[in-house]
């Protein structure tokens, strides 16, 4: 989904990127830093697969990690053969897992949008508006487009989250 791209692209980490799914085997970290006061930490954490809350592929072992987040940005591949599908998982996984993750703040963005089509990104665009409530960002970390949309967005969510103010935003969403 582009999630080490991503990672790699907004901070100083060096994950490994390679062509093909669920490169990422463990959490990496980064520091994002948006200008001389504002900054997070960034977490990629390995794909999750149907079944990983009861250990199927490696993600339940990481899950416990994304409980300390704060809150989840969830990139979906437009390019990937059914994005609303990938998202339906990693929700649900999150559901059945428990443990609050399904109610964390997130933010949904569409990446790879330089390897999909038009057609392919309003497809996804749409089911993802229909499925979520709330049309998803869209981005490319490796052409840069939309990345600092979806960093505005990251600090919003988490300054808000840190106030505990609710604050309306359409380029945020409470799941």
């Amino acid at each position: 989904a582009g999630k080490s791209t991503f990672l790699a692209a907004v901070s100083a980490a060096r994950p490994k990127i390679a062509d093909y799914p669920f490169t990422t085997l463990h959490p990496q970290l980064g520091v994002v830093r948006l200008n001389a006061t504002e900054e997070f930490v960034l977490a990629d954490i390995p794909g999750l697969i149907e079944g990983a809350h009861e250990g199927a592929g490696i993600g339940d072992r990481f899950l416990g990690h994304v409980e300390r987040c704060n809150a989840l940005l969830h990139l979906v591949d437009a390019a990937g053969e059914d994005p609303a599908e990938g998202y339906r998982t990693v929700r649900g996984e999150l559901q059945a897992y428990g443990h609050g993750l399904e109610d964390k703040p997130e933010i949904l963005a569409l990446s790879r949008a330089d390897v999909a089509t038009e057609e392919q990104l309003a497809a996804a665009t749409e089911e993802l508006r229909e499925l979520a409530g709330a049309a998803p960002l869209v981005l490319s970390a490796a052409t840069g487009q939309g990345v600092q949309r979806v960093l505005d967005a990251c600090l919003l969510l988490l300054d808000s989250s840190e106030e505990g103010d609710e604050k309306p935003d359409p380029r945020w969403r409470r799941t």
